[in-house]
C-alpha cells in the first residue's frame, strides 16, 4: 500500500530534480493543476493515471522509487534493461479462407464433449434456508449457456 506522506516527499524530490514548481509540474504532465496542490496537501491520493503520467513525461522516474521508494532515483541503466520473452511457437496467419477465428474453438469443443462424457453428481450442500424463499435458480453450462428458473 503507498503511503501518501512518503509519496508526497518522493514527488517533491523529483519536482526539485527538475527544477519545477507545483504547477509548472501540473502542466507538464497534463493534470490540473489543484490536482497537484490536493495530493501535495495530502488531501488527495494518486490515481494510477497521474502515476502513469509521471512515468510517461519523466522516464527517469522509476515506478516502484515512486510508489514504495525502493530502486532509484534517477532510474539506473541496469533498471532499464528488461528481458522480453519470445513466443515458444511462431503466429501464423490462416491461409485457407474457409477457415474463421472460431473454427479452431469449435473443433476443440467437439472434442472436449467426446472427453467429459462422465456422469457427474451434483454435489449435495446444505444451505439454511429457514426464513429465506428461493427467488431464482439459475443452472450454468460448460458451454457458456445457462437457464433460470423462478419458482
Amino acid at each position: 500500500m503507498v503511503n501518501i506522506d512518503d509519496f508526497v516527499k518522493r514527488l517533491e524530490t523529483v519536482l526539485d530534480y527538475y527544477g519545477l514548481n507545483a504547477s509548472a509540474f501540473a502542466d507538464k504532465i497534463g493534470v490540473q493543476r489543484s490536482s497537484m496542490s490536493h495530493l501535495l496537501s495530502g488531501r488527495n491520493k494518486p490515481s494510477l493515471d497521474f502515476v502513469m503520467k509521471i512515468l510517461e513525461v519523466f522516464p527517469d522516474v522509476d515506478l516502484y522509487w515512486i510508489l514504495i521508494g525502493r530502486g532509484n532515483f534517477p532510474k539506473t541503466n541496469e533498471e532499464e534493461n528488461v528481458e522480453i520473452s519470445k513466443p515458444s511457437a511462431p503466429i501464423l496467419p490462416i491461409q485457407n479462407s474457409d477457415q474463421n477465428l472460431f473454427s479452431t474453438f469449435e473443433t476443440n469443443e467437439k472434442e472436449e464433449k467426446l472427453e467429459t462424457k462422465k456422469s457427474s453428481t451434483p454435489k449435495n450442500v446444505n444451505f439454511d434456508l429457514e426464513d429465506d424463499e428461493i427467488e431464482k435458480i439459475v443452472l450454468f453450462y460448460k458451454n457458456g449457456t445457462f437457464k433460470a428458473y423462478s419458482p
